[in-house]
């Protein structure tokens, strides 16, 4: 449920003073009913892939995270003995730097795929950026991942790996490689007439497409109507402009209506070199197959991937706390705006139905995008009660 909260990635390529890349990479292998072995998976109220693994054969709460150059482990794990953590530098994030470590492991596993040996980086993991109070273990990313072809099948909340080459399903192909200066998957779209890349497949990121405002200037689709949305990162958030396009090419596929976030100067995009980001936002529309290996990915047509993308009424995101609504941001020149709302304002009561533990998959929760012209009435953990009328506005 993206709607509630917009994320970017959380983290892409580690800095250290003893390179990632020179530690013992792990011994990896599939099992041999490796196709057989789905990974049942949860979209988070952020719009992430969040499933169990394993690591050291404990359970691990995972997000699916190509945008993640090496797989990053929470130093909340409880399995995490903290004195084998070894300081290891910096890592560029959303809104800077943060802290890393590296702490070596002996098996880590995920469906038909186990790495023997090899490590993981350790960072704090914020539950917010899942857009709810739950922890999160683990970012499985590109250095589990890139061997083998990821085939996500969005519609029935499941994944596997395959081995490289094989093609389960047709679709839509599009090129994706793994970027050698960045190691993360990349691949490239065309926005407005014009050709947009590299761009990152990432997903990690529950957006559906961002892109620099450099870029953006260039699809001469400025004077589209434009409101704002707020992205968090290991080291903080940032406000994006956001839109929704007509049209957008990847590859052989052209998708309809897709929302564009934009990034300014000093976005995440710019400072590591590239021009913008695929998220599941976009993804979930269609199966995906990823396979850089042999440099493509596939987007089969799914039941939902005419539709076009939810777009807010109402002017607030939220994120989700176990008995109320935290305002984390009002969208410029939405109606929530105009009436007065604040960052921070709480929410515990929506038309009169309390918010609960079951709001994220409740009915209730669609309110945010609800018809125009529909007044909701919301009542503040302080007692007050506020009416809001739903419209469009971007």
């Amino acid at each position: 449920m993206y709607r509630l909260l917009l994320l970017a990635p959380l983290l892409l390529a580690a800095q250290s003073p003893v390179p990632v890349a020179t530690r013992d990479p792990g011994r990896f292998a599939l099992a041999a009913d490796v196709e057989a072995r789905w990974v049942a998976f949860e979209l988070t109220p952020g719009n992430q892939v969040r499933f169990v693994m394993t690591v050291d054969g404990k359970p691990a709460t995972a997000i699916l995270d190509t945008g993640v150059s090496y797989s990053v482990l929470s130093r909340g794990f409880a399995g995490l003995d903290p004195a084998r953590v070894q300081a290891s530098g910096e890592a560029r994030a959303i809104g800077g730097a943060v802290p890393i470590g590296w702490v070596p492991t002996a098996t880590v596993a995920l469906g038909g795929l186990t790495r023997r040996g090899g490590g993981l980086i350790v960072a704090t993991l914020p539950a917010l950026a899942t857009g709810s109070a739950e922890r999160v273990d683990l970012l499985v990313g590109r250095d589990l991942l890139d061997r083998y072809a990821l085939d996500i099948d969005h519609a029935a909340r499941r994944f596997r790996l395959l081995p490289s080459g094989r093609l389960p399903f047709r679709g839509a192909v599009a090129p994706l490689s793994v970027s050698a200066s960045r190691l993360v998957y990349e691949t490239e779209l065309t926005l407005g007439g014009r050709r947009v890349r590299p761009v990152i497949v990432d997903t990690g990121d529950g957006s559906s497409v961002t892109v620099t405002r450099a870029d953006w200037q260039t699809t001469r689709l400025a004077a589209l109507p434009a409101t704002t949305a707020l992205s968090f990162g290991l080291a903080g958030s940032v406000i994006h402009d956001l839109a929704v396009v007509p049209e957008l090419g990847l590859g052989a596929l052209q998708a309809r209506d897709v929302e564009v976030r934009i990034e300014g100067p000093d976005g995440f995009s710019q400072s590591v070199g590239v021009a913008g980001r695929i998220g599941t936002g976009f993804l979930q529309r269609y199966r995906v197959l990823l396979d850089p290996g042999a440099r493509r990915m596939v987007l089969g047509p799914s039941p939902t991937a005419a539709a076009p993308p939810p777009r807010s009424t109402s002017g607030l995101l939220l994120g989700i706390l176990p008995d109320r609504l935290r305002v984390l941001h009002v969208m410029r020149s939405g109606p929530a705006a105009a009436s007065g709302w604040k960052d921070g304002d709480l929410i515990c009561a929506v038309d009169g139905a309390a918010v609960t533990a079951a709001y994220p998959t409740s009915p209730l929760a669609r309110w945010t995008i609800g018809e125009p012209g529909r007044v909701v009435r919301l009542r503040l953990c302080g007692g007050a009660e506020r009416s809001l009328t739903l419209r469009r506005f971007y």
